[in-house]
């Protein structure tokens, strides 16, 4: 674990308010990221398509391309995760975000407290996975590479993001047993869950949505009531 803590990890802001930029700027460079900064979608999508950074932090309202066709367009070609950060704070904005690829979404005013709590995890998640790879896995037509995290039915590229990714291998790994939203949030986002967070039921629905659009007979993903999740095999 000390190998994985030492080394900076690489963060690109995507932000066109200069002082909100400044702001975060100063506080992750201080906790020792590197840090790149871009005030407009366009350039902002050239560099986070260049698989330089570890994680990039996302406005939504972005002059030359807007924050959520930035990401559509860059869920095309990378899984670099994303969190996105955005005045746009109610439900459909975020449910929005998390559909177009998001790994997280933080609603502006936030505190920096926060901020680095969410990024932390996020990165957590990543540094593990690079730094302990495992092989593949599989269940009848369902195969799931983890050394560059895809996910395959029947030889067809699900187009997970990462979270998504993760989601499906977590429940793979514990298949037909039942596994509680608390233990979930924790194993896939690497944080606890609010009363009123919906993160998780929101990348299950995005889950879902891309293994039936592969051609899955019936959703595997079944929520049990009351309980969490759980991923039933037997039709794959």
């Amino acid at each position: 674990m000390n190998a994985i803590a030492q080394i900076p990890a690489r963060l690109l802001i995507i932000e066109d308010d200069a002082v909100l930029m400044g702001h975060l700027e100063t506080s992750l460079s201080e906790r020792r990221y590197q840090v790149t900064t871009c005030r407009d979608g366009r350039n902002g999508l050239e560099a986070a398509r260049s698989g330089e950074y570890d994680l990039v932090l996302l406005d939504i309202l972005l002059p030359g391309l807007n924050g959520l066709d930035l990401l559509a367009r860059l869920r095309e070609t990378s899984p670099v995760p994303v969190i996105v950060l955005s005045a746009l704070g109610d439900e459909q904005a975020r449910i929005q975000g998390l559909i177009s690829g998001a790994d997280d979404y933080l609603p502006k005013p936030f505190s920096m407290a926060e901020l680095m709590v969410r990024v932390d995890a996020v990165l957590r998640r990543v540094a593990l996975e690079r730094h302990y790879p495992a092989s593949s896995r599989q269940a009848g037509r369902l195969e799931l590479r983890d050394s560059d995290a895809v996910a395959l039915y029947q030889g067809r590229d699900l187009g997970l993001t990462s979270t998504e990714f993760r989601l499906l291998q977590v429940l793979l790994e514990n298949r037909d047993e039942v596994l509680s939203k608390p233990f979930l949030y924790q194993a896939v986002l690497h944080r606890g869950c609010g009363r009123h967070d919906r993160s998780l039921d929101l990348h299950v629905s995005h889950l879902r949505r891309k293994l039936r659009a592969a051609g899955v007979p019936e959703s595997p993903v079944r929520t049990v009531w009351g309980q969490g999740y759980t991923l039933v095999t037997e039709h794959l």
